[in-house]
C-alpha cells in the first residue's frame, strides 16, 4: 500500500501535533504543510471542515478530525494501532477524551492569558502579518471566556491541574516506556500534541514543563521511534497515569460534558457547570457530545455482551457514568443556561 501522507495544519495547533505524533508511531512516510500557505479554500471544500488538521491520504482523500482519522489508520496498520482492541480501546479513548475536550482549555488559557505567550504565538500564527496578529490577540481572550477560564479561580485551578498531569506523566515515564504501558496509544499522541504545540512551545508554560526532565525528553522525540513492540495492562487494569486521569475526570470533565450535552439537547448557546467550586459559564459546543457518542457507540457496536457488561461495571466503579452506553441521553435535570 502506498505510504505517503500529508498533514495540513499548523505547528502551534494542538490537534495537528497530535496527528503528527500518531503518524510517527504508525511509521508513515508523511510531510507537514502549513494549511494557510497551501490552498486553504480547496482543502476546506474537499475535507468539509475549516478546522485543522486535515490528512491527505495516498488515495488523495482529504479527511478531518483526528479521532476517526486514527481509527482509519488503525485499520490500515493493525500492528501499530493507537486504539487497542476490546475493552482496552474504550479505556484509552476515555483517557484521550479528557485531553481532547478538557485539557484543551488549559492550552488556550496558557497561550492567551499571558502577554508573553500571546505575542509569541500570534506572530507565528500570523506568519509575519501584523494585522492578522492583532486579530489573533483580540480573539484569544474570547476563546478563553468560551472555554471557561475567565476567572482567577479557574485559571489557577487549570494550571494546578496541569501541574498534576506533568507530575503524573514524569513518574509514569520512569516506570513504563509510554503513558499507558509499554507501547504508545492515542493518549500519548494527544499529550505530545499539547506539549509540542503549547506547553513545551509557548514561553510561559515551557518554563514550567522544563522542570520535568522525562517529559521534556518525551516531548523532544525520545520515544518517537517505536518498533511496534510492547503491550498494555489487561483491562480493567491501567497504569498509574491512566488511573490519575480517570480520577481527575469525575469532578471536572464529567459535569462539564453532561451539562454541555443537556444544553445541546435544548439548543442552548451557553450553559453553566460547577467546576472547582465555582459556577462557570461555557459556550455550548456540539463536538464534545459527538465525541462522547463515538465512545458510547464503540461500546455498543464493537464489544460483545460480556465485554459491554464488564465495561459498564468498570465505568460505575470509576464514577464515570457519563460514558456508559446504558445512560439515557435525556438530561436528568434542566441545564443551567
Amino acid at each position: 500500500m502506498p505510504n505517503h501522507y500529508t498533514i495540513y495544519g499548523g505547528a502551534l495547533s494542538y490537534f495537528t501535533r497530535k496527528l503528527e505524533a500518531a503518524c510517527l508511531f504508525y511509521g508513515l512516510e508523511f510531510e507537514m504543510c502549513n494549511k494557510n500557505q497551501s490552498d486553504p479554500a480547496i482543502i476546506e471544500a474537499r475535507s468539509g471542515t475549516h478546522q485543522v488538521p486535515v490528512l491527505q491520504t495516498p488515495e488523495n482523500w482529504m479527511i478531518g478530525d483526528t479521532t476517526p482519522i486514527m481509527h482509519m489508520l488503525d485499520g490500515r496498520y493493525p500492528k501499530r494501532q493507537m486504539y487497542p482492541a476490546g475493552p482496552e480501546a474504550v479505556l484509552v479513548q476515555i483517557v484521550e477524551e479528557y485531553f481532547d475536550e478538557w485539557v484543551a482549555r488549559t492550552m488556550v488559557h496558557y497561550r492567551w492569558h499571558y502577554p508573553e505567550s500571546a505575542e509569541f504565538a500570534s506572530k507565528i500564527m500570523a506568519d509575519g502579518n501584523p494585522a492578522i496578529a492583532e486579530r489573533m490577540l483580540s480573539w484569544g481572550p474570547r476563546a478563553c471566556r468560551a472555554t471557561g477560564t475567565d476567572s482567577d479561580v479557574q485559571r489557577k485551578a487549570a494550571e494546578a491541574e496541569y501541574l498534576r498531569i506533568l507530575e503524573a506523566a514524569e513518574k509514569q515515564l520512569g516506570e513504563t516506556r509510554y503513558l499507558m504501558g509499554e507501547r504508545p496509544t492515542a493518549v500519548d499522541c494527544i499529550v505530545l500534541g499539547g506539549l509540542r504545540a503549547h506547553t513545551y512551545m509557548d514561553p510561559v508554560p515551557k518554563r514550567v514543563t522544563a522542570n520535568y526532565p522525562r517529559v521534556v525528553s518525551y516531548s523532544e522525540g525520545g520515544l518517537d521511534q517505536w518498533d511496534g513492540s510492547g503491550g498494555l495492562p489487561a483491562f480493567p487494569e491501567t497504569t498509574a497515569f491512566g488511573e490519575f486521569v480517570l480520577g481527575e475526570m469525575v469532578d471536572t470533565y464529567q459535569p462539564y460534558v453532561l451539562a454541555n450535552g443537556a444544553a445541546q439537547k435544548v439548543g442552548a448557546k451557553a450553559f453553566h457547570a460547577d467546576i472547582y467550586g465555582e459556577e462557570v459559564s461555557y459556550l455550548s459546543r456540539p463536538y464534545p457530545e459527538t465525541s462522547r457518542g463515538m465512545i458510547i457507540d464503540n461500546i455498543r457496536c464493537l464489544l460483545d455482551q460480556q465485554a459491554q457488561s464488564e465495561v459498564n461495571v468498570w465505568l460505575e466503579s470509576k464514577g464515570l457514568r457519563a460514558f456508559s452506553w446504558t445512560l439515557d441521553f435525556r438530561p436528568e435535570v434542566a441545564p443551567q443556561l
